[in-house]
């Protein structure tokens, strides 16, 4: 096995503190509370730092470094069928896609809830209804990639959810 440095620290901390405050969100806080706008705001900062950090820093966190295609997608489903195990020390071209859209969709939710607060939206039902849609998208999209973390690992024999945690991925 060898050990590389993948990712660095603040992908880290975004990541689990991205898991656990919108997992307080949507199933620990009461929805009308403070707390859960606070949590909200908490999210949205997040994510902005997140995309700085995607222009500016080290190498496996930058976006340059994972960019969305659909051929290396579809050339990645191909060796899922396929049974070929194609290494990817960065996110996969899959998983590349996951976090664009889980970022856009926690951007939505963060806007609209934001929305959902202001004199000018209130008494509008769409920024309630597509907050709502969004936390939907988001929950089903974590699902999806909580299960192709788990098969993924398998399959590739790389612990990715140790990766997220140490920073190393131990490759084969």
């Amino acid at each position: 096995m060898t050990s590389k440095k993948v990712w660095d620290p603040f992908v880290r901390v975004f990541h689990w503190s991205l898991v656990v405050l919108m997992t307080a969100n949507a199933f620990v806080l009461d929805d009308e509370s403070k707390t859960h706008q606070w949590v909200g705001y908490a999210v949205a900062v997040l994510v902005m730092a997140r995309l700085v950090w995607g222009f500016v820093g080290p190498h496996y966190a930058r976006f340059s470094s994972f960019p969305p295609s659909a051929k290396a997608s579809v050339e990645q489903l191909a060796d899922i069928a396929s049974g070929r195990k194609t290494i990817h020390l960065g996110h996969t071209p899959l998983g590349a896609l996951m976090i664009y859209n889980l970022l856009a969709a926690i951007l939505v939710i963060c806007v609209s809830g934001h929305l959902m607060t202001t004199d000018a939206f209130w008494g509008e039902e769409w920024p309630e209804e597509l907050h709502e849609a969004a936390v939907t998208w988001v929950e089903l999209s974590v699902l999806a990639h909580v299960l192709a973390v788990i098969l993924e690992s398998l399959r590739t024999k790389v612990n990715l959810p140790r990766a997220m945690i140490t920073g190393y991925k131990r490759i084969p």
